[in-house]
């Protein structure tokens, strides 16, 4: 991440060593010392005191501490405010900006959490709304800017309706929409206006990473900017991957995220609705991310799935749980996003096996019905992403779809798909 500028100069009182402790003792108890910055001294011997200018009345002071108003160039912060978080920094500097306007309801509309893409900071859409705030113009981006260590900021707003999930998102601080964001090794960029980035999946793209899939053709039916393609391209080593998209600012993101992550002749990009997708009989792997249901897809992965050999499916779904203590068998544990030992060891819920049993039993007839003949599907792995309230988990099903009749083999050589789908 870039450094900000310089600290801008702050107001000080310089005086001699020997009053340093009696002046401090009185800006104090006149609360006019400022404790985000530490002591320092200056040229010709002196001691000077971080002061809040905006109080201060030289002629309050006590004539027999000779003392006079300076710029301290490079102040350092106090022992107090290395310590602070970002979130306690960001109120702080807000709450001198407004001095005595401050109140406990604009307290509440700071924001406490937030999204980082490289030097821009993405605020969420209900904070810093209220009226004081817009009265202050740019000076406040730039103070919340510098409190975050950002050189750009912006704000979402509400997803605009449609299949695409268009974000609305303003800029507020900074002309240049793209940004770039670093997952396990993983460069993506993307316009933050346009494009949708969910960091809440990363413990599913970290597994996707280290899936298995040396020498597999795989098929993304939701590519996005390739959140998932690229872990399958870089890390899982796919051999080759088609990745499926009909949102065109998402596709312009993709494509020249593949570039940056050296992958893009390992890779082709589908532009359009996926459910028209022309490929058939390529795939070993299909990738399902959508939420919260893939449900549409699930022919088209059929359709791609490798007809004599079969292949595994990861299918997204947001799914329902009994609330805790209601369930018959008493489960009240819940997956822990964000992974780690509690995640592991979270157990598979009643409801979650029914809805992955009847995913398995409903593609075996799409394949069935797809090609004439049995197929067997067994559930591999139901991995839980993260939770939703009230009682909602995005989870994803591995679900591997094998024909029960394989061809035997002729004397003739066996004809190999072309993974490019050419």
């Amino acid at each position: 991440m870039e450094t900000m500028d310089a600290p801008v100069p702050i107001p000080a009182l310089a005086t001699e060593p020997r009053f340093a402790q009696r002046l401090r003792e009185h800006l104090e108890a006149e609360q006019l010392l400022d404790k985000r910055y530490q002591l320092q001294e200056v040229p010709g011997g002196h001691v000077a005191l971080p002061v809040l200018e905006e109080k201060l009345s030289l002629q309050s002071l006590p004539q027999e501490m000779p003392c006079e108003l300076v710029r301290i160039q490079d102040p350092t912060p106090s022992r107090a405010l290395r310590r602070r978080t970002p979130a306690q920094r960001l109120r702080d500097e807000l709450r001198r900006l407004l001095g005595e306007s401050w109140s406990e309801e604009l307290e509440r509309d700071v924001p406490r959490a937030w999204q980082r893409h490289g030097d821009l900071v993405l605020l969420s859409e209900d904070s810093l709304r209220a009226a004081p705030w817009e009265q202050l113009g740019p000076v406040l981006w730039e103070t919340v800017a510098s409190a975050l260590g950002a050189r750009r900021l912006a704000r979402r707003g509400r997803v605009l309706a449609g299949g695409m999930r268009s974000p609305s998102v303003t800029l507020l601080l900074g002309r240049d929409p793209w940004v770039e964001h670093v997952d396990n090794g993983i460069r993506y960029t993307f316009d933050v206006t346009k494009c949708m980035f969910s960091p809440g999946n990363i413990t599913e793209k970290l597994r996707v990473a280290s899936l298995p899939c040396a020498g597999e053709v795989l098929v993304d039916l939701y590519a996005g900017i390739g959140y998932f393609t690229l872990p399958y391209l870089v890390h899982a080593a796919a051999a080759f991957a088609h990745a499926c998209e009909w949102n065109s600012h998402a596709v312009e993101a993709l494509r020249r995220n593949l570039v940056l992550n050296g992958v893009q002749d390992r890779c082709r990009v589908h532009h359009g609705d996926s459910r028209e997708l022309e490929l058939r009989d390529v795939a070993d792997r299909v990738n399902l991310g959508l939420i919260p249901s893939s449900e549409e897809g699930w022919p088209v992965a059929c359709r791609v799935l490798k007809k004599a050999t079969g292949g595994v499916l990861h299918i997204h779904h947001n799914v329902e749980s009994v609330p805790a203590g209601s369930s018959p068998d008493g489960e009240a544990q819940h997956p822990a996003e964000g992974g780690g030992k509690e995640k592991q060891r979270a157990r598979i819920r009643p409801e979650w096996e029914r809805w992955a049993e009847a995913t398995a039993s409903r593609i075996r007839g799409l394949l069935a019905e797809l090609h004439g003949q049995s197929w067997s599907t067994s559930i591999l792995h139901i991995e839980a992403v993260k939770s939703y309230a009230p009682h909602v988990h995005h989870l994803v099903l591995d679900l591997e779809c094998r024909p029960t009749l394989l061809t035997e083999p002729t004397a003739s050589c066996p004809v190999t798909p072309d993974p490019t789908g050419r």
